[in-house]
């Protein structure tokens, strides 16, 4: 298939001061093919407008770039970007399933009406004679639990089990309806865990990352066993890029990072990476419908050219390095809301909670600590 966005195309980010957006931001600025790039991001609690700083701060790619600051959810702002654009890439929502407990409804504006918002625009911009790719970057979890035995394929039933999760399906519910009824040029990709340097700290690896450097407890959910396929973000970006542009109209790719690990082996890395042990580590009291497992099949986009390259354990080092360098960062993310964010979520589950042991269901081996779900 041609190249939808060739170089020196107008591309529209959206969500791109997040940890995945930003990611993809500097890979293509970095190119230097005369690609430019818009990024519209409101700048909550996860956009970071310093995440774009390398971007900004270096004259060639900074006479590319454009920042907005605004809601994918008005309609006047999208409708004033879209038409500039040859290809948008949604990359923005709220970003955690536990927050999606906690507040439910941010989920579906900025999942649902937001991206309604964002295609009505690419819609209106369309014609015989000039075509907009739109892209929706979605998750795993659309798929909801997975056997042991099995990995999820593209043509899988979709089975969200959290609102983050059923805010994602209905945003490619909402996709496939315009592919279908308006001829929309529009490709999906669903990416599995994604790790890396400035993912905002509510996630399980920077949380579990910054918090062991600062000696703090580690809040783990239950027995730690929930199974993730972990990808680091400048893979995950690759991926959204070879779909992007070689992807076929209408068609959904996983992004699949290949390495499938429970999480208390990842806290288990964590620790050791960190110079910390299982005294910090804390079980606690599970969330509600938390999915056993997510796996995926991602041999549909390594057809396209795209495979991870990044090894888990490198790629964590990395990790962890970049937290340790970067305190100022992290302070300005566990700054504003993040006190009330932390004691709603784990306060309660920390009180409940017990020392973990370094095996399950082994003795537990004194201190305190807790550790969260998923990443």
């Amino acid at each position: 298939m041609t190249d939808p966005v060739a170089p020196g195309a107008r591309l529209l980010i959206t969500g791109g001061a997040g940890f995945i957006g930003s990611e993809l931001v500097r890979q293509l600025m970095a190119r230097r093919d005369g690609t430019h790039v818009t990024v519209l991001d409101s700048l909550t609690y996860a956009g970071n407008r310093a995440n774009l700083a390398g971007v900004e701060g270096e004259p060639e790619q900074a006479g590319r770039f454009r920042f907005v600051q605004g809601d994918i959810a008005d309609a006047e702002v999208v409708r004033s970007l879209v038409p500039q654009s040859d290809a948008v890439i949604n990359v923005a929502a709220e970003t955690h399933v536990d927050r999606s407990i906690l507040d439910p409804e941010a989920f579906l504006r900025t999942g649902v009406i937001g991206v309604h918002v964002l295609l009505d625009a690419v819609r209106a911009s369309t014609s015989a004679t000039r075509a907009v790719r739109f892209l929706q970057v979605s998750t795993d979890e659309v798929y909801g639990d997975i056997p042991e035995g099995r990995r999820s394929v593209e043509t899988d039933p979709l089975a969200p089990r959290s609102p983050y999760a059923a805010a994602k399906a209905a945003s490619e519910l909402l996709v496939r309806s315009y592919v279908t009824t308006f001829g929309l040029d529009a490709v999906i990709t669903r990416g599995s865990n994604t790790y890396g340097p400035h993912q905002h700290p509510e996630k399980l690896i920077p949380l579990f990352v910054t918090n062991a450097l600062a000696g703090a407890p580690l809040p783990m959910y239950g027995d730690g066993m929930q199974v993730r396929d972990w990808l680091h973000v400048s893979d995950h970006a690759a991926g959204i890029d070879a779909v992007l542009r070689r992807g076929l109209p209408g068609e959904a790719y996983n992004i699949a990072g290949g390495t499938e690990l429970p999480n208390r082996e990842v806290i288990a890395r964590i620790l050791a990476s960190t110079g910390r042990d299982w005294s910090l580590v804390r079980s606690v009291p599970d969330r509600p419908g938390h999915d056993r497992r997510y796996a995926m099949d991602g041999s549909k986009a390594k057809g396209l050219g795209w495979a991870p390259v990044v090894p888990f354990d490198a790629g964590l080092a990395e990790t962890v390095a970049w937290y340790r360098d970067n305190a100022a960062w992290v302070e300005a993310a566990k700054g504003g809301e993040w006190a009330d964010y932390y004691g709603r979520q784990y306060s309660a589950r920390l009180a409940a909670g017990e020392t973990a042991s370094e095996t399950v269901g082994g003795p537990a081996s004194g201190g305190a600590a807790a550790a969260t779900g998923d990443g």
